[in-house]
């Protein structure tokens, strides 16, 4: 963690990144860059940076922790229980989660064919959504709250309950046309009116809720923040840097977990086609993830600090 500005800050600017694991690279370089240049300061205001809250799977190139549990669906509401599946998914796990090492099954003839059934927006939502019946499946949303979110939840009550007002930007890698950029809402994590966010920032903003672009999801992170702060007025946004289509990251991410269950190794080519996937070595997608990365950083930083 690292923070600027003062410790009893009315006003604070939370920036994550590696909430899953190997989208963390670009999060990182944002991060780094924002130390390097840090917005201006006024008095009452700070920054924080929470620096990769999946360290596992950054490390191993994978996008959930040790538990194979997708962080960004391990936040479920108070009360809520970590338990059930949307209906279609449970049809879908013997094509999403072969008990097999990765190899050619027809995977695309077969998605395709679910597709024309149930429709690609169905398919998409129900895979997405999260589970927390398939461990060793994709999205899995855990069976508890994991250690990492835990003392993530923590950091924040100890350091953040005194702040009036608190932006959040959590930054990922892969939804989204190409070195193009996403900013998703999040059910119960927006205090702001939308369309005033939408102006201050300079951003459009995507409602999943309101029929937007992308799915909605259980357990995500921004929805714990109300319920972790009650006292501050919160808004959180996550950017997504585009890298490929749906398509192909849902088939990277099906290999690389057949190899992880299958004892594939981590020189098997699924582990670098997931990190091609959400971290490509184009040199121009990199400019464009740190450039379009520091642009919301030093815009939300502006909005913060001065409204």
């Amino acid at each position: 963690m690292a923070r600027l500005g003062s410790p009893d800050a009315t006003r604070v600017l939370l920036h994550t990144s590696g909430l899953h694991g190997v989208e963390g690279f670009a999060g990182s370089a944002v991060q780094l860059a924002a130390l390097e240049r840090a917005p201006a300061l006024p008095a009452g205001g700070a920054i924080v940076l929470a620096h990769v809250l999946n360290p596992y799977g950054m490390a191993w190139l994978r996008r959930v922790n040790e538990n194979n549990v997708d962080l960004n669906r391990n936040f479920l509401a108070p009360g809520e229980r970590w338990e059930g599946a949307p209906q279609l998914y449970s049809r879908l796990d013997p094509l999403l989660n072969p008990p097999t090492p990765p190899g050619n099954d027809r995977f695309w003839w077969r998605l395709a064919a679910m597709a024309l059934r149930h429709g690609p927006r169905t398919i998409k939502q129900a895979v997405a959504e999260g589970q927390y019946e398939f461990p060793r499946g994709l999205f899995f949303g855990g069976r508890m709250l994991e250690p990492g979110p835990r003392m993530y939840l923590d950091f924040l009550r100890r350091n953040l309950a005194r702040a009036d007002y608190l932006l959040a930007i959590d930054m990922h890698t892969g939804l989204g046309p190409r070195g193009g950029e996403t900013l998703v809402l999040e059910a119960r994590a927006v205090t702001t009116a939308v369309a005033e966010l939408a102006r201050a920032l300079g951003k459009n903003l995507v409602d999943p809720a309101a029929g937007g672009a992308a799915y909605r999801i259980r357990g995500g992170m921004g929805g714990a923040l109300s319920a972790t702060l009650p006292g501050v007025r919160a808004d959180f946004l996550l950017q997504e840097i585009g890298t490929c289509s749906a398509h192909a990251l849902l088939a990277a991410l099906r290999e690389e977990n057949r190899c992880h269950h299958h004892d594939g190794g981590f020189a098997h080519p699924a582990k670098r086609a997931l990190l091609e996937g959400f971290s490509p070595a184009s040199r121009k997608w990199r400019r464009q993830a740190v450039e379009k990365g520091s642009q919301l950083l030093h815009a939300a930083a502006a909005w913060a600090f001065n409204r």
